[in-house]
């Protein structure tokens, strides 16, 4: 087995990648010895007088280290610390005592408008409330949003009913990353990982929008276009990875106002289906030749 030496935006943190995953929908983290008693490997390294901490994850171990060294001049003897104590049949982390039994999903990526988002498919219902993470502080509903933005080149992730969108940073290709992200979701959710918590996104503002709780007391033409959002919008953006939520309509200015999310937002193409599609759309079945849409950050 070989290990890949990568670096990470943080200069005292390095990845030592496997050329397969060494857990399945878990992370860890060991500050020291005593914390390590599940995993054998980061127990072994914690005898390294400059490991700091220990990162487990998906396909690799991050280590941070103590100012007393610099990666050049250890990296290569840890990678093959780790690797001859994987080849003599080190455990790295001890099995789970009450495993939790494996649901075989299949999950495949669709390419979307926006070139820095992919679309993750899933066999199986994930969640009734749609919910779009910037980062990890948002998403704490989710489990599986927390595992994804551990790889550094996820900026930010859309759920809905049976896909996941994934927007990365332009550092990186798809070609290099698409493999791996399909595998840890569809590991991740075989092995019964949390994948949200409806109860915790549920009373947010744009939940709030998207359910349009108070339908009934807006006035005629909002409720119009909320109308056809769901039953022609909606349905489209949806096959593209994104979604869109109605946030207002003001009747002066004729101006309706959107929050794209997900494959959508930020996408290139956006502001032309904004302009040649929805806003062509609600003029002509509004039969208002005045109505002007806006998009609002998601």
């Amino acid at each position: 087995m070989k290990i890949n030496i990568k670096e990470t935006q943080n200069p005292t943190i390095l990845k030592f990648e496997f050329p397969e995953f060494i857990t399945q929908n878990e992370s860890f983290e060991f500050k020291n010895i005593d914390e390590a008693k599940n995993s054998p490997l980061a127990q072994q390294l914690f005898y390294l007088p400059f490991v700091k901490t220990v990162y487990i994850s998906g396909n690799f171990i991050g280590i941070e280290r103590f100012s007393i060294v610099e990666w050049s001049d250890v990296q290569d003897a840890v990678a093959e610390q780790i690797e001859n104590f994987v080849n003599n049949g080190g455990v790295i982390v001890l099995p789970n005592e009450n495993p939790t039994k494996k649901q075989p999903i299949s999950v495949y990526g669709e390419t979307t408008p926006n070139p820095a988002s992919l679309k993750f498919v899933v066999n199986k219902a994930l969640t009734k409330t749609a919910a779009e993470f910037k980062n990890i502080d948002e998403a704490k509903p989710s489990p599986l949003a927390q595992e994804l933005f551990k790889f550094h080149y996820v900026k930010e992730i859309f759920i809905a009913e049976n896909y996941i969108s994934v927007t990365k940073y332009d550092s990186i290709s798809w070609d290099e990353i698409t493999l791996e992200l399909r595998t840890f979701i569809k590991q991740f959710i075989e092995n019964g990982g949390n994948i949200i918590d409806e109860s915790q996104i549920e009373n947010t503002e744009k939940q709030e929008k998207q359910q349009i709780k108070n339908f009934d007391n807006l006035d005629t033409t909002s409720q119009q276009i909320i109308n056809i959002l769901e039953e022609y919008v909606k349905p489209a953006v949806a096959a593209d990875g994104g979604n869109i939520l109605f946030d207002s309509y003001d009747e002066t200015e004729k101006r309706v106002k959107v929050v794209l999310q997900g494959a959508c937002n930020g996408c290139p193409s956006s502001t032309f289906t904004l302009k040649s599609g929805i806003e062509n759309m609600l003029k002509d079945m509004l039969n208002d030749k005045d109505i002007v849409v806006e998009a609002l950050n998601g």
